[in-house]
């Protein structure tokens, strides 16, 4: 159905089944609306380097021009430059044309409008509007003319004068852009600073011919390690389809977000960092001996919402995502983090000693539970009040979060269950002082949750 696609975050569906000319035209046309009721008009929209970009573009633009806005073609981009366009006021709003992780079928759209992210509600109603157009006799001509923008070599200056101090910077890494967008930039940015970069999978290519765009997932990194093991190199960086993700290696750790967040908080004066649901407890207390931490949903919209309200200087989420405000516009950029990482090891931060001063813990990844759209809030409400009446099996707990999901912390560390917002699955994470009590929460929690879905 139509309305699947409009997610908590964006918009996203295959391509050729929600995304044809009648729908995508559509939502061009309400977007496009929405955004003139508001007394705007100039729109920049980019996409990635998925096949479908070019149709899914003459569609998308056909509906905003209907609806009478000046559009503004800057073209195949990383979505942080997308962002970038409307956080430097070029623009009134930005719409990026990307599927970012998702299969090479998939496309969607994530929409700026002003430096707001246009998610949740808004995009419930979009949904409905756009339903409602398709369900009419209502006809959108084509109509592709735009006029076309450099962003591209602002976002370049930008970050050639941000990052004047490590020009000429000699010590080796290795960057896999896995043929997404994050090309597009990092070459540029690497020849104009003079930097001593490898680059693996420079060109954008919609196929992705050598692994898929997930940095989050460590198959995907393969070709990242061997190159560094083969070159002897001790810093290696991954991104993800659209360049809003970062993965940072060493030979001995995969960096995860929140530990990326206590490592860039080193070079910052009392920081405030805002952190998701799924951080570490470590993050959480490391960050409050040097300043002031937050927790909040996962998510980029709600993150770059919570930012602005509690005046947040550095975000992370653990699938990589960073989001800077100090020195920077407070939205996620892939590209802009690693520069940042490049600037605490050129001051000398030997990352790996600096991660073995933090607690030792022992987490798991993402463990993902299958479930359906219809059930998995369900489970989850069905979760929350067994926990408050006790779980039998596990020692007393210490307290309960309820801001997205839930998360249990126990003395010696916390479970979190929590409905994926933009795929049928419940996502669970289990942190711990050791990895038998790890262990111990997973096989009950998991086991509660089996019990559940089997009620359904």
């Amino acid at each position: 159905m139509i309305e699947d696609i409009f997610r908590e975050y964006d918009i996203r569906g295959i391509v050729g089944e929600e995304l044809n000319e009648r729908s995508v035209k559509a939502i061009g046309f309400a977007l496009g609306k929405h955004i003139a009721n508001l007394g705007l008009e100039r729109v920049s929209v980019g996409y990635d380097a998925r096949l479908s970009a070019d149709e899914l573009f003459g569609y998308f633009v056909s509906g905003l021009n209907f609806a009478g806005l000046r559009v503004y073609k800057i073209g195949l981009l990383p979505t942080p430059v997308g962002y970038f366009s409307v956080f430097t006021h070029k623009f009134d709003a930005n719409v990026m044309i990307t599927g970012s992780h998702n299969p090479k079928n998939y496309n969607g759209f994530k929409i700026t409008i002003g430096t707001d992210s246009f998610f949740g509600e808004d995009l419930r109603r979009l949904g409905a509007q756009v339903r409602e157009l398709m369900s009419s006799n209502f006809e959108i001509p084509t109509d592709i003319s735009t006029q076309k923008y450099d962003i591209l070599s602002e976002y370049l200056a930008y970050f050639e004068k941000e990052f004047a101090a490590l020009k000429g910077f000699a010590a080796p890494f290795i960057i896999d852009c896995a043929n997404g967008a994050a090309g597009v930039t990092v070459t540029k940015i690497i020849e104009r600073l003079e930097l001593n970069a490898k680059v693996l999978f420079p060109q954008p290519d919609g196929n992705f011919l050598n692994h898929h765009p997930d940095p989050s997932e460590e198959k995907n990194l393969a070709d990242l390690k061997a190159a560094m093991k083969q070159d002897g190199v001790s810093l290696g960086f991954g991104f993800d389809g659209d360049a809003d993700r970062i993965a940072v290696l060493t030979p001995r750790r995969n960096i995860k977000g929140d530990e990326l967040a206590c490592l860039l908080a080193l070079n910052m004066t009392h920081p405030r960092i805002l952190g998701e649901v799924k951080c570490s407890q470590a993050m959480y207390d490391t960050i409050d001996k040097i300043g002031k931490s937050f927790m909040g949903k996962t998510g980029h919209s709600n993150i770059k919402k919570a930012m602005k309200e509690l005046g947040i200087d550095l975000a992370a989420e653990v699938s990589g995502h960073i989001y800077f405000k100090e020195r920077y516009f407070g939205f996620d950029d892939g590209v802009y983090a690693m520069m940042r990482v490049l600037e605490l090891v050129a001051k000398g931060y030997d990352l790996d000693a600096e991660l073995d001063k933090l607690p030792r813990v022992f987490s798991t990844d993402e463990i993902k539970f299958n479930t359906s759209e219809e059930c998995k809030f369900k489970i989850i409400e069905a979760l929350k009040a067994q926990i408050h009446a006790g779980i039998a099996e596990l020692p007393p707990i210490r307290d309960i979060i309820e801001i997205d999901g839930i998360r249990v912390r126990f003395d010696d560390g916390w479970a979190l269950v929590r409905a994926s917002n933009t795929t049928p699955v419940i996502v669970t994470r289990f942190e711990a002082s050791s990895p038998e009590f790890r262990d111990e929460m997973q096989r009950v929690f998991l086991g509660k949750l089996e019990n559940l879905k089997d009620q359904r």
